[in-house]
């Protein structure tokens, strides 16, 4: 925690902020791409969604009031920046999220970054169909083995909203893969 004190200090502090910034990049570049990834699905959109990420993060690390942890502060950001790019993408293409996420669940057998077998690309079908709040709770507690506190914290949902997405998510996860 103390860490996290000083970093934060020195991410606000005109004279360290770069090497600061270079600091936080490394420490949570791969957590977050990974995060993005899950919701974005191609390697491409998680690359340009994370550099929108940390530009925003960067922008605006004067308004992290340090009321909850700084990652969440930013897998919020991260959050945010994937699911607008979702919703731009697919009002460009004049087509609906869950239309979308099908897409590119079909692109992702022919990514060559995709390193999955049937399985993992059925259980990718299977989460593509839930609700985006289901989603993006199920990735966060099955894939990420975050706790529900933090997810809350991300999400600025309560514990007992997200123990409840997480139950149905699971429970149509296990349907479509039982079918």
């Amino acid at each position: 925690m103390i860490a996290e004190i000083e970093l934060i200090s020195e991410l606000k502090n005109p004279l360290t902020q770069e090497k600061a910034f270079r600091k936080l990049m490394s420490l949570y570049k791969e957590r977050l791409y990974w995060h993005i990834r899950k919701i974005v699905i191609s390697h491409d959109d998680a690359d340009d969604v994370l550099q929108n990420t940390f530009i925003k993060i960067y922008r605006n690390i004067d308004k992290f009031n340090a009321e909850s942890k700084i990652y969440s502060w930013m897998y919020r950001i991260a959050t945010n920046e994937a699911i607008t790019f979702i919703n731009k993408r697919a009002k460009s293409n004049n087509i609906d999220i869950s239309e979308l996420q099908n897409k590119m669940i079909e692109n992702l057998e022919s990514d060559v970054y995709f390193d999955g077998n049937e399985i993992q690309l059925k259980l990718q079908k299977a989460i593509a169909t839930l609700p985006q709040k289901q989603q993006l709770v199920f990735n966060m507690k099955y894939f990420d083995a975050m706790k529900y506190q933090d997810i809350s914290e991300i999400l600025e949902t309560s514990v007992g909203a997200l123990k409840a997405s997480y139950h149905h998510a699971v429970k149509k996860i296990e349907k479509f893969l039982t079918e």
